[in-house]
């Protein structure tokens, strides 16, 4: 009897090798390779090559600018927050790739989005390869979808899943999730990578033949990527992480990936006895409430996406010892080691014997240099021991020699600056607007050069 043919496939990467090695020659992750069983029928490179043939329905070349482009028809979800993140709603023939922490909300938010798309008239199904469909059915009672005619198939066997999508042809399907998926034509277990990749290649193929938009949950692996080999990011359309802390109600969804739209892109929800609510003004989540301006705090404007969102920073600067700490939440340790220099070199301000505690409040990251500026004030308010004024804003990047330099889209982060009540804004030279501007009325702005120009005109306020 022949015996099958085995590979050993990278979990990280999906690079494959005839036999077992310590370390993946793809990608030089070590102990990732999981032995599988080699498809006997050969088909195997047909399907994968055949993965976007819906796509290409001609070889003959083509000039690009001779070629008829339209804007993509969206269907909105209702979920202002959701359809924010995917770029204006649901693309006819997209897929999309949702992953996040187990019992964070992505099976309650995509039944609320289908059940919303299907009252709107839309055939839309929710295959669930975790649950039964009578707990689908409670859950949908839970969250106050009484009589929602949302078509639910419980089942994980790819072949009858297709079957299904090609007989009932829905606008919408969420397949939940990749990794209870298996295929009949291979023989390794349900969530191993050669199944989660098969079935999305599969399933990937079919919404861009029928034009059946596709929703896949991906889970999140110990390591905190999505489970499955990285190449299902690459082969999907648009990729989402859902983020937050289980200790807080708020949740954040972020665009990674985005054919049809911008990535960055994020949508904040509040988790509710009702399943998730849209947050319209995610500002108010990442302010502190001090009745008086405390020493350390300083409130800034970063960009998520196209969304301006005000965020405070706080900064606590202690007594410490020969080996004084520099530890930051929520922005890059080694930027803040650069700007605590910059802050010793052009502004006279020394924290070489002090602890500094950087932290941005409500859990959010800041990637963006813009937040500089605003982490050197509260510093240097912490080390003073004195306020900054009461409605104050500061936004800005840094450089080593001591310039203030302009951040991107300025004028939309005063607007919501403004918006919101503030009345004190320090700011680049550069983004600061014209005189007279009605749309900046009861904020005064102070354009700045350099970080001393800043801290003097900080001093005088």
């Amino acid at each position: 009897m022949a015996k099958d043919k085995t590979i050993f496939t990278c979990t990280d990467c999906g690079g494959t090798t005839p036999r077992w090695l310590g370390k993946c020659p793809a990608c030089g992750a070590w102990n990732t390779l999981i032995e599988s069983t080699v498809d006997a029928g050969g088909n195997a490179k047909n399907r994968y090559t055949s993965q976007f043939q819906a796509l290409a329905k001609t070889s003959e070349l083509t000039k690009l600018g001779d070629i008829e482009a339209t804007d993509v028809d969206r269907s909105p979800t209702g979920i202002e927050e959701l359809d924010r993140a995917l770029g204006g709603g649901v693309v006819e023939g997209g897929v999309v790739l949702i992953g996040g922490d187990p019992g964070i909300g992505k099976s309650t938010l995509l039944l609320q989005a289908l059940d919303a798309l299907q009252r709107k008239g839309m055939n839309t199904l929710y295959v669930t390869g975790e649950e039964s469909g009578a707990q689908v059915a409670l859950r949908s009672r839970r969250l106050g979808l009484d009589h929602s005619q949302v078509q639910v198939l419980a089942e994980i066997q790819l072949e009858k899943i297709l079957a299904t999508l090609q007989s009932e042809r829905p606008h919408i399907a969420v397949i939940d999730s990749i990794q209870t998926v298996y295929s009949d034509q291979l023989t390794s277990a349900p969530g191993s990578v050669a199944q989660v990749r098969e079935c999305a290649a599969h399933l990937t193929r079919a919404a861009k033949a029928t034009g059946t938009a596709i929703v896949l949950v991906g889970h999140v692996t110990k390591e905190g990527a999505l489970a499955g080999p990285r190449v299902l990011e690459h082969m999907v359309d648009t990729v989402l992480y859902f983020e937050g802390d289980t200790h807080s109600s708020f949740r954040l969804i972020r665009a990674i990936k985005n054919r049809f739209g911008a990535v960055n892109e994020i949508g904040v929800f509040a988790m509710t006895e009702k399943g998730l609510k849209g947050v319209s003004n995610p500002s108010a989540i990442f302010l502190s409430q001090h009745s008086e301006p405390v020493a350390g705090s300083c409130v800034m404007v970063t960009l998520e996406g196209t969304r301006p969102l005000l965020v405070e920073i706080q900064a606590l600067v202690d007594s410490g010892g020969p080996s004084p700490r520099r530890l930051s939440v929520g922005l890059e340790r080694d930027r803040l080691a650069m700007l605590l220099a910059v802050l010793h070199r052009h502004a006279g301000v020394a924290c070489m014997d002090q602890d500094v505690f950087v932290n941005a409040v409500g859990g959010v990251r800041i990637s963006e240099p813009a937040a500089d500026l605003a982490v050197m004030l509260a510093i240097t308010s912490s080390l003073r021991g004195k306020p900054l004024p009461k409605g104050f804003i500061a936004f800005g990047e840094v450089g080593l020699a001591g310039e203030v330099r302009p951040a991107p889209r300025g004028q939309e982060r005063l607007k919501e600056a403004a918006k919101l009540g503030f009345t004190v804004a320090v700011v680049p030279k550069a983004n600061a607007p014209k005189k007279n501007d009605k749309n900046f009325e009861g904020l005064t702005i102070y354009p700045v050069d350099r970080i001393e120009d800043a801290m003097n005109c900080v001093r005088g306020l």
